[in-house]
């Protein structure tokens, strides 16, 4: 739930984010119904896909040596910081070279790997997340301190809520690995051209903010996944 204005960071009580705040203290009921909803969505689907992750899990184990979970700092609500949760589709040895940004045909990525991000089944260890708070179904996807760091004022807006799976600006950045695959310096040229777009959507979700449009929002999300997978 929303804190009092002024219980948030001194970060985030600027004139450029309080528009939206006020925008979501009018959406009580609606926060209360999603934060339930994530709760009890989350714990079912951990359940009746625990089979799907016990198969996922042998399968990273035995295609490359290293740990069936990759876990890495992301900031959510507030500016907290937390470990993300997503099954491991790099090599072990590889996961902390290079960038931050992953860009199509990464030669970091393990052959399972590379079936898990085409279906996004690695990220199905953050319904872990999820429960514990630290995520939402939808909601901003969660960056590196280090890029949450070069938000402008209105883009700190977006920690107002929880980080999430999947938001309007996934859908619409599907194949961000592949505009970024050429660029000379990936996150430099992330920060300054491609999050910018993805963070006008994340702002627009927030003014627009109501749970039936985020349950849209995981509606479009699969069948996005789908079209991307059989293309």
């Amino acid at each position: 739930m929303l804190r009092e204005w002024k219980d948030l960071p001194d970060y985030m009580r600027t004139g450029a984010v309080r528009p939206y705040y006020d925008r979501l203290k009018k959406k009580t009921l609606s926060l209360w119904v999603k934060r339930g909803f994530d709760f009890v969505a989350s714990i079912c689907l951990l359940f009746f896909l625990l089979p799907v992750f016990i198969g996922i899990s042998v399968w990273v184990a035995l295609d490359s040596r290293g740990g069936v979970l990759f876990r890495q700092e992301r900031v959510t609500q507030y500016g907290r910081k937390f470990k993300i949760l997503k099954f491991r589709t790099m090599a072990a040895d590889r996961e902390h070279v290079g960038t931050q940004v992953t860009t199509a045909g990464d030669m970091r990525i393990t052959k399972a790997g590379e079936v898990l991000r085409k279906y996004r089944l690695d990220e199905l260890p953050q319904l872990i997340n999820i429960i514990l708070g630290d995520m939402s179904f939808v909601g901003t996807r969660p960056e590196v301190p280090g890029f949450v760091r070069r938000y402008t004022e209105e883009m700190m807006a977006t920690l107002l809520l929880p980080a999430g799976v999947t938001s309007e600006a996934s859908i619409r950045y599907k194949d961000e690995s592949r505009l970024l695959e050429k660029a000379e310096d990936v996150e430099e040229v992330y920060v300054r051209e491609v999050l910018p777009g993805k963070m006008e959507y994340n702002l627009q979700s927030l003014r627009k903010f109501s749970f039936l449009r985020e349950v849209g929002t995981m509606v479009r999300t699969v069948f996005a996944v789908w079209i991307k997978a059989y293309k």
